[in-house]
């Protein structure tokens, strides 16, 4: 990273420096969220339906994965740019080493745990009999290559948060598109079925972070992986979980919900409900990873001007994001209303499977154009290190309003419960954030433009 890149971010018109950072942002999030869509394309139509449902067991595992990668990464990248705002180099080059050392172990670790209770696992996530080998065959192989993706997703996020968006963009689109070349010839050609996907998954990663190693270890990096930063760092640890606790608490609850959801539709309407719904989470996501990728490009320069102290700059920032947000969720909303069933046979052809999904995607993406706004708003507070904001605002969606829903809705209306009270859920949630930023902006009323 050149000198010149960290000033840039306390200069440059925002307008045009969150374009230019969120257009690789979100090419970027875009190709990631194609990882589990091109997956179930190709399972659904080169192994089967059941095996595409066991991909929507397999989901909440694959969240709990995550949440510990953000433990790590997410908050390194927050603080890497408050210390850049506030020119310490230093403690730059320290935070790099431990994402690296740190998520090494973190990986490590979550995959022997979900090694020794894997199968308990699945089953606690709603696996059938029917779907029970091919979800536990494909995170067999995702666990294995958890210390991968840990790292591969951690180091993106340095790239990005030291002025580098386009290389941590170039990172994941190559990614992705190794991945489905290796998908297609695992799955059709070498006939793996759905070990085939996993795979591809964490071959493709493999090879992307032995790039993203040399380009930090290269002698012309400002910001660059040296060995003495590589010893794990209590004040570092200490400084950047609290911030990357949000992201992590977010998705292991986020775990438990998807599991309460899988379990509610294996009750109520079967292995095919499951399937509907991986079908219908893959589509949401690919919108919300949208919404993601502006949030990246957010996060280094709210983050930045946040530490230099320029709060209308931060203020500015919020403001087009959340903009860009609503004109995504918008979109998703509207080809969800009109299209549904083309959606639907784009991963599969089994009538009832698409009879189901269609239905629920209607339901599921009713409010679609407000979580744009509710998503940027809990990201804002963890981009300007206020982790606890960012905290409560996913947890009480999730804990205080969704899962309820999922309990008591079903009980009368079945499976339609089940997708109504996730709308229901985004709605309450939307308010709470709307509040909670009013509060922000008053308390700084002095500071912003």
């Amino acid at each position: 990273m050149e000198k010149r890149v960290p000033v840039e971010l306390g200069t440059e018109r925002i307008g045009k420096l969150l374009w230019q950072y969120s257009i690789p942002s979100v090419i970027a999030m875009t190709a990631s969220s194609l990882y589990n869509i091109t997956d179930s394309i190709f399972i659904g139509r080169g192994v089967n339906s059941t095996a595409l449902g066991a991909l929507a067991i397999a989901f909440p595992l694959m969240n709990l994965a995550a949440a510990f990668g953000s433990l790590v990464g997410v908050g390194a990248a927050t603080l890497m740019s408050l210390r850049l705002g506030q020119k310490d180099y230093g403690s730059a080059n320290n935070i790099l080493g431990n994402v690296l050392s740190l998520n090494l172990i973190l990986g490590t670790l979550y995959t022997v745990l979900t090694l020794l209770f894997l199968d308990p696992l699945l089953r606690f996530f709603g696996a059938s009999d029917e779907m029970m080998p091919y979800a536990h065959d494909y995170m067999v192989i995702i666990s294995i290559g958890n210390v991968i993706s840990h790292t591969f997703f951690g180091l993106n996020a340095m790239l990005r948060s030291t002025g580098s968006p386009q290389k941590a963009m170039s990172a994941t689109i190559a990614a992705v598109v190794l991945n489905a070349v290796l998908a297609y010839l695992f799955i059709f050609v070498f006939r793996w079925g759905i070990k085939g996907a996993g795979w591809a998954t964490v071959s493709a990663q493999f090879i992307l972070l032995l790039w993203q190693l040399w380009l930090f270890t290269r002698p012309n990096q400002f910001v660059r992986l040296q060995r003495k930063f590589l010893r794990p760092s209590r004040k570092i640890a200490s400084a950047s979980i609290p911030i990357g606790l949000s992201p992590f608490l977010i998705n292991s609850v986020s775990c438990v919900i998807i599991a309460a959801i899988d379990r509610q539709l294996t009750h109520y309407g079967g292995d095919i409900s499951v399937t509907a719904y991986g079908i219908v989470n893959r589509y949401a996501t690919l919108f919300v990873m949208v919404v993601f990728g502006f949030n990246m490009a957010m996060q280094p320069i709210a983050g930045y001007n946040y530490g230099a102290q320029q709060y209308g700059r931060v203020n500015a920032t919020l403001r087009i994001t959340i903009f860009m947000a609503t004109c995504v969720m918008t979109l998703g909303f509207v080809v969800a209303q009109l299209f549904p069933e083309q959606v639907s046979r784009v991963f599969t052809d089994h009538d009832e499977v698409v009879s189901q999904t269609a239905h629920a995607l209607r339901i599921v993406m009713l409010i679609a154009p407000l979580v744009g706004f509710q998503v940027v708003t809990t990201n804002f507070f963890q981009s300007i290190g206020k982790p606890g904001k960012s905290i409560f605002l996913s947890l009480t969606r999730q804990v205080l309003f969704l899962l309820p829903g999922l309990i008591i809705l079903p009980r009368f209306f079945a499976t339609d419960g089940v997708w109504y009270s996730i709308p229901i859920a985004d709605s309450i949630a939307c308010i709470v954030a709307a509040v909670m930023l009013i509060m922000h902006y008053r308390k700084y009323k002095a500071n912003l433009i």
